[in-house]
Formats: C-alpha cells, structure tokens, sequence
C-alpha cells in the first residue's frame, strides 16, 4: 500500500516559480527563504545589478575596461539587496498576495514563515548589503543608503497610483549613480542622464510583466500602469524603450563613448522594437518571457557602453 505524503507550507512551490529549480532540492527549512528572497529568479538580480554595471563603464578612464573586483561587489551588493527587497515587499504585500492566484503560495501567504521570521531574514540580508557599500568611497555611502527610500515606499505605491512602475524604475537604478559616484566620488550629468534612461528601460519591461496579474489587480483592486495603459501599452513601450536608447547615447556621448557604444544601441533598438511590437499582453507566459529578455538587453547595453570606453 503506498501512502499519500502530507504536503506542509515548506513544500509549495508558488505559482509564479519556475516549475523545478535548485531551490525545490535545498533542506526544506530553507526553501521558503530562499523563495523569499527569490533565489529561484535570477532575472531580478540581472535588472538591479545591470544599472550598476553601466554606471561603472560609464565613468570609467577612456582607453580602459571597467575594473572586475568593482563588478564582483555590485552583483553581489545587488544579489542580497534584491532578496532584501523581495522579502520586504512580501511583507508589506502579504494580505494581496493571499488574494491573487499567481502569489497565494508564497512563503508569507501560505504560512511557510511568519512575518517575524521573514523581518529577520530581511535584515540579515540588508547588512549583507551594508557590507558592501561600506567598501566605497564616503559619497556613494550616503547615495547608496538614500536608495532605501524608494525602495522602502515602493510596495505600498500600488495602493496608490497606476504609476508604481516609476517608482520601481527609480529604486532599481539607483545603482547606476552609485557605480559611477564609486569611481568618481560624486555625481555628473552623464549619471543623471543615465540613470534617466534606466527608469525608462524598467517602465517599458515591469509594464510588460504587469500585465500578467491584471485581471486579478483589477478584483483586488491594486493599480497598474499596465491598467492604466490598457490598448496603449504598444506605443508605450516604443516611447519608453526609445526614450532609454537616446538618453543612453546622450550620456555616452557626454563621456565620449567609442564607435562601438552606438553600434550596441543601434542592435538594442531593433531588439527593444522587436519586443514592442510582437509581444502578446494577453497571454501571460508571452509577458513573462519578454520581461525576461530585458537581462540579456541590459547586458548588451552594459557591454556596449564598456566597449566604447575601451575605444574611446
């Protein structure tokens, strides 16, 4: 006779989850944590890191390539920061979550970690990240730490405005100031062009990915620019993804940037209008792979911008 094995909240695997990773083989104490921190969607790391990529091959010497010890600390800072995020924003969502098909068996929702646990896990984190930052110089200290704001009032700007994509723009590219502020020791208007086109870049793909919960954003009645946009998503994304391609040259031109930035930004637009165009918002894995294809794109722009560094 074989028996059925009860399943308990540290085996679910949310809906939204890949459908097997690493993270369904790890002690199943550390599942959930894991699963907080999103350890299993590595995409998420990519788009924090990414701007801080380009900010340090933005700023710099011409002539040279960006340092890897400096890259090494900015994906590890982004690794653990962005799993502070995440459980935060767990936190703070848990009630929606509960609510919504694709979150219902995350770790809070489904009662894998009570608040308290997933708090102490979110600062275990944070100082991972405080680390980090305190290997820069004292300025991108400071910048560094006042990211905390946006990324702080971020989960709760669902409640409040269609718009809570810009405020994820605007914490997820902080980074590009603080990459460029580590070498520079403070901020020029190539960073701030920069980091514009950065929150560019993230309005056109978290619309994209929004787009698969709003049906049920709209039961629960959390906002959206994807609700917002409705059938205007399309000219949207042409306007953000091409607003992120000529701020980006404004910056390396700003700096000098070598012939081989601009042949990187020229395949990135048909990239970028390629995703414009042929994405199908109706169906949810087609957004979700799209979202995904944004890595790639950012590494594409951080290779160019180092490129034409190199060959300024």
């Amino acid at each position: 006779m074989i028996r059925a094995t009860r399943q308990t909240p540290h085996d679910i695997r949310p809906a939204d989850a890949p459908p097997e990773s690493w993270v369904d083989r790890a002690p199943r104490a550390v599942r959930p944590y894991l699963r907080l921190a999103r350890a299993d969607r590595p995409v998420g790391i990519w788009l924090l890191m990414l701007p801080c990529w380009w900010g340090v091959a933005l700023a710099t010497p011409a002539g040279r390539l960006p340092d890897p010890l400096l890259l090494l600390l900015f994906f590890v800072g982004a690794a653990v920061m962005r799993g502070a995020g995440c459980t935060f924003n767990d936190i703070v969502d848990r009630d929606i979550d509960a609510r919504v098909a694709r979150t219902a068996g995350r770790p809070l929702p489904s009662g894998a970690v009570t608040v308290r646990q997933a708090a102490l896990f979110m600062v275990a984190q944070a100082l991972a990240g405080l680390a980090v930052l305190l290997s820069f110089n004292g300025f991108s200290v400071w910048l560094g730490l006042a990211a905390l704001v946006p990324v702080a009032i971020y989960p709760f700007m669902k409640r409040i405005t269609h718009w809570p994509q810009a405020v994820l723009g605007i914490a997820f590219n902080w980074g590009a100031l603080v990459g460029w502020s580590a070498l520079r020791g403070g901020l020029d208007w190539p960073a701030l062009v920069l980091y514009a086109a950065g929150i560019c870049w993230t309005l056109g793909y978290d619309t994209i990915y929004a787009h698969q919960d709003r049906v049920d954003d709209a039961i629960v009645g959390v906002k959206s620019s994807a609700l917002a946009l409705g059938e205007r998503t399309r000219p949207f994304l042409f306007a953000a993804y091409g607003a992120t391609l000529l701020l980006t040259g404004l910056a390396g031109w700003g700096v000098g940037l070598g012939w081989p930035c601009w042949v990187g930004l020229a395949i990135l637009a048909g990239l970028f209008a390629a995703q414009a165009a042929r994405t199908d918002f109706a169906d949810a894995a087609a957004c979700l792979a799209a979202f995904k294809a944004n890595a790639p794109y950012g590494l594409l722009l951080f290779l160019s911008l180092a490129a034409g560094r190199w060959a300024a």
